[in-house]
């Protein structure tokens, strides 16, 4: 039942709400009880056999590559996240419903981690036609955010906005039926260097926002650990 959601999500099947959330949540892999100071990974995964006898490696389904334009003009890509954490989540600037309380939760982390060079944060708007780059650079400014470089606000064509979004599993789409013409849900994406996701959480709930910035310390740990034993 989740896989085939997942499956549907990947194939541009949108689902609306907490409800999607919450689906898309209980499909994070559980942590080994030996390992519990590793977060899970969210989504698909695939065994791959070792050519010589080895162990067998896992990959885990990764953000696509992406290029996308901030509030500085300024073109932003994978790599530009690259060796980095990041937490993304989508918006758009004249919504009238839940983006002024997910961006005040969304500043809570930033304020949190915004000395921290290693963690980066991502906004997209789901309304490019409407968000231009200086409704974008008007937005961040009036959140305070005067550094493009640790918090990006983030447009493209549509497309490439909802497939992104996907990607994230956050359930966004137009919608005329409801205010501001779009749906989406407040969904907060935690993704590591290697672009995997690693937590979902409710952008909506400060109890999921604190357990996001509980889990951004686990997250970082890890890094330097995997780090620390590639220089080897």
């Amino acid at each position: 039942m989740i896989s085939s959601l997942i499956a549907r999500a990947r194939r541009g099947t949108i689902l609306a709400g907490s409800a999607a959330l919450l689906l898309l949540a209980a499909c994070q892999s559980q942590p080994d009880t030996a390992a519990v100071d590793r977060l899970p990974y969210l989504g698909e995964r695939e065994v791959v056999p070792s050519t010589n006898g080895g162990p067998a490696d896992t990959l885990y389904a990764t953000i696509p590559s992406f290029t996308l334009t901030n509030q500085d003009s300024a073109t932003i890509t994978n790599d530009t996240f690259k060796n980095k954490v990041y937490v993304a989540d989508f918006f758009f600037a004249t919504c009238p419903s839940i983006c002024p309380k997910m961006q005040s939760e969304m500043l809570r982390v930033y304020e949190k981690f915004k000395d921290d060079p290693r963690v980066l944060f991502l906004s997209h708007t789901i309304d490019p036609a409407h968000d231009s780059v200086a409704v974008l650079r008007d937005y961040a400014q009036r959140l305070g955010i005067k550094d493009a470089s640790r918090w990006h606000f983030a447009t493209a064509s549509h497309d490439t906005i909802f497939s992104l979004a996907r990607a994230y599993y956050v359930p966004a789409e137009k919608d005329d039926k409801v205010a501001g013409g779009f749906a989406h849900s407040g969904a907060f994406t935690l993704v590591d260097s290697k672009r995997r996701v690693r937590g979902l959480y409710d952008g909506m709930n400060p109890a999921e926002v604190a357990r996001l910035m509980e889990d951004l310390p686990v997250l970082l740990k890890e890094e330097a650990e995997n780090a620390s034993q590639a220089a080897l």
